[in-house]
């Protein structure tokens, strides 16, 4: 067992994954739906598509900053998926915020592009079956600088060696009506 959790820190730490001593235990959870559970219409391109309420606890006192990073794995159909769709990133949250409502940000929050090429919010819309959407939350020992608006690989780039603390939240969603 002690073998199994070495090599899991160690490709944690490979990955840029940096744990901090005593961190508290990041959390990250939505009041409209629960972990694994369906994300009402109301947030998907078939409601007013609108971001779901998220509330996070746990932030590490060592955070300068929090990045939000929303995809969906399953594009652009779970049972033979292709790519990962980006539905929102975010990055520079405050880390004394402590979750979002809406769109309205807390200030000195930056968006990033997601795979409509938009920086903004792009709720589920799936295609074709039950989607899974993953709400990743970390939080890092510094602020992310870029030039232009970067998409979801350059903030992971630029997280690597940053992470303090990793929360992520899974919601399902399936279309109702055919597009």
């Amino acid at each position: 067992m002690r073998t199994v959790k070495l090599l899991f820190v160690s490709l944690l730490a490979g990955a840029g994954v940096v744990f901090a001593a005593g961190a508290p235990e990041l959390a990250i959870v939505s009041a409209a739906f629960g972990n694994g559970g369906a994300i009402p219409a109301e947030y998907t391109c078939e409601g007013r598509n609108v971001p779901p309420p998220l509330r996070w606890s746990g932030v590490s006192p060592k955070a300068r900053s929090l990045v939000l990073i929303v995809d969906d794995p399953d594009a652009p159909d779970p049972r033979a998926p292709k790519m990962t769709w980006v539905h929102w990133v975010l990055y520079n949250l405050p880390p004394k915020a402590d979750g979002l409502e809406g769109e309205k940000l807390p200030a000195g929050t930056k968006t990033g592009r997601n795979s409509w090429r938009r920086a903004a919010w792009g709720g589920p819309c799936p295609p074709i079956g039950r989607h899974r959407y993953f709400f990743k939350l970390y939080a890092l020992d510094t602020r992310l600088r870029f030039d232009g608006v970067p998409d979801k690989n350059a903030v992971l780039d630029a997280m690597r060696g940053h992470v303090l603390q990793k929360a992520e939240l899974v919601g399902t969603y399936e279309k109702r009506t055919a597009r």
